[in-house]
């Protein structure tokens, strides 16, 4: 066993730190005949699997009404980069329940601690006010 988990690959150092309840964009590359190019699918983290080499995640989202699940291994080649829209507050490790949930139901909340980062959210920054001239 110790043999196998050496010539395992290490951790992509690109991958964020990311939870079922999590809201990703992950760039896909996808080939077309003798083109290349990148799409993304954006949507809620369900679950993760870690397993070294292994390890996967599965993505939903809502596609015109239609929720469309896709599992992506972490270690993909295909997959060009995952960024982290949102952080949401659930309390499982798999969110397989929000399959059966539609609507406003199916909304995760989103901690408060990540919409407090500088840089996640720049609309909330103090804008400078100049004083009126009297």
């Amino acid at each position: 066993m110790r043999q196998i988990r050496d010539l395992e690959t290490p951790e992509r150092p690109d991958v964020p730190d990311f939870r079922p309840g999590d809201t990703v964009r992950v760039h896909v590359r996808i080939v077309e005949g003798d083109k290349e190019r990148v799409q993304v699918f954006e949507g809620v983290v369900l679950q993760r699997r870690r397993g070294g080499a292994s390890s996967s995640f599965v993505v939903r989202k809502m596609s015109y009404g239609v929720g469309v699940e896709r599992i992506f291994p972490l270690h993909s080649p295909a997959i060009a980069k995952i960024e982290l829209k949102a952080r949401g507050r659930v309390r499982r490790s798999r969110l397989t329940y929000l399959r059966d949930l539609s609507g406003k139901a199916a909304r995760i909340r989103e901690q408060e601690a990540f919409a407090n980062q500088p840089g996640a959210a720049s609309e909330s920054a103090p804008k400078e006010e100049t004083p009126p001239d009297a």
